[in-house]
């Protein structure tokens, strides 16, 4: 199970208190750099098999204060957890407490990004000398943060991208937005060592206020897709329950769809098709699904056919949008729970409680579970004047039903990572 980045905090004013914070330590006044958690309407696990995602950048946040040091030391300090690291820019290893690692894999991967002349961020000597002069060069840290711990928000990205972005402009490294975000996700794969999609970084970097994105995760092409939210909530009801299957039964999910793929191409293959063409499930059809994967492993063909339907399934939800018609969007993410629970099955029991307790309720226009699953958020689209009806009846039918206290959080769609101040 994967440790929490942070514990929550009485601070109501970020900004200010990492301000304040920053000048106790080191008598410096900070640069503060705001980088969103993230929501996902539709297409769950389908960034690591080459789909579509349409995330969104939320109004809960990672704050870093940040600031040059004249020697080579690094200074990290959480204020979440009231906890201080130190090292120096050549010595960038694991911490053994894990918070600080989302930001040293970020310098890690920024150093190695410095050293590949091919890299797009680097374009002449000028660009290479700053990158040899930032290698040299401490830091100092001061961050926190809003994002409901646990709750499958995606803090993590939000820390890691907080730092990119902060170092890039610290340093005036000139790396593109896209390359920060390829930079953070390289960070948490190869550092910190969980082996996410692209999507939370993307969505917490380039998020707008008031839009999805509509996000390629083969191509990294994206569309902005307009998120009309004046008739409609969205709220995040937390089961508060992690089951310890989620780290192996994501890498388990994926290890089956790769399977799938590889059914498919050597069947086709055997037909006189080309292997190449079947990369990922994007290249899939349920017809390949029926004919090569059903006949050989029943559980296999479940998980790829949850998959290759989201993929479809995503697009036409994003047409809907475009009409403004939230109850057709939203009649698929109560689908797209379905086939997370019953395919897929990363659901749980307390996820599908939740689901059922909206799901005849006209006035939930969609829900589903959020997040990579056997736990965390289900994420609802609810009328403004049902709100706190509907807030009140669920968290009581909710401890009735497991003895837990559920927690609610109003979500609203904000811009991604950016300078404050």
């Amino acid at each position: 199970m994967k440790k929490r980045l942070y514990m929550p905090a009485e601070i109501s004013d970020y900004p200010s208190t990492i301000r304040s914070k920053f000048r106790e330590l080191f008598n410096q006044e900070p640069v503060i750099i705001r980088s969103p958690g993230r929501i996902n309407l539709i297409g769950e696990h389908t960034d690591y098999n080459m789909g579509f995602v349409l995330p969104a950048a939320i109004d809960k946040a990672i704050y870093i204060g940040i600031q040059i040091r004249e020697d080579n030391e690094i200074h990290l300090h959480s204020l979440d957890y009231n906890d201080h690291h130190t090292t120096t820019t050549d010595q960038i290893v694991r911490s053994g407490k894990l918070w600080p690692d989302y930001i040293l894999g970020v310098v890690e991967q920024v150093l190695r990004f410095a050293q590949d002349d091919s890299n797009s961020g680097i374009t002449n000597a000028t660009k290479q000398h700053v990158f040899a002069s930032a290698a040299k060069q401490g830091f100092n840290i001061v961050f926190g943060g809003d994002i409901p711990p646990g709750a499958g928000l995606s803090s993590s990205a939000a820390l890691e991208c907080a730092t990119a972005y902060a170092l890039n402009e610290l340093f005036g490294l000139g790396v593109s937005k896209m390359d920060l975000v390829k930079i953070s996700q390289a960070a948490e794969n190869e550092f910190v060592g969980m082996k996410c999609g692209i999507m939370d970084q993307f969505a917490s970097m380039f998020g707008k206020q008031n839009h999805l994105i509509r996000l390629d995760c083969q191509s990294l092409e994206y569309t902005y897709i307009p998120f009309n939210l004046k008739a409609v909530k969205v709220l995040l009801f937390d089961t508060r329950v992690k089951h310890s299957l989620a780290s192996s039964a994501y890498n388990e999910r994926r290890e089956q769809c790769e399977e799938g793929v590889r059914l498919v191409r050597e069947r086709k293959s055997e037909g006189g098709s080309q292997k190449s063409e079947v990369r990922s499930l994007r290249d899939v059809t349920e017809e390949d699904l029926l004919s090569y994967v059903k006949p050989v492993n029943e559980v296999v063909y479940n998980r790829c056919t949850f998959i290759v339907a989201e993929i479809q399934r995503l697009l036409v939800g994003c047409k809907d949008l475009e009409n403004n018609d939230i109850e057709a969007f939203g009649k698929k993410m109560f689908e797209t729970h379905d086939g997370l629970s019953k395919l897929y099955e990363v659901s749980c029991k307390e996820l599908d409680i939740l689901v059922d307790m909206v799901k005849d309720d006209p006035n939930v226009l969609g829900a589903r579970m959020m997040g990579g699953g056997f736990g965390g958020c289900t994420i609802n689209l609810v009328k403004n004047e049902a709100v706190e009806r509907l807030t009140k009846k669920v968290s009581e039918m909710y401890k009735k039903e497991t003895g837990v206290e559920m927690l609610v959080y109003e979500v609203g769609v904000e811009n991604g990572t950016q300078i404050i101040s």
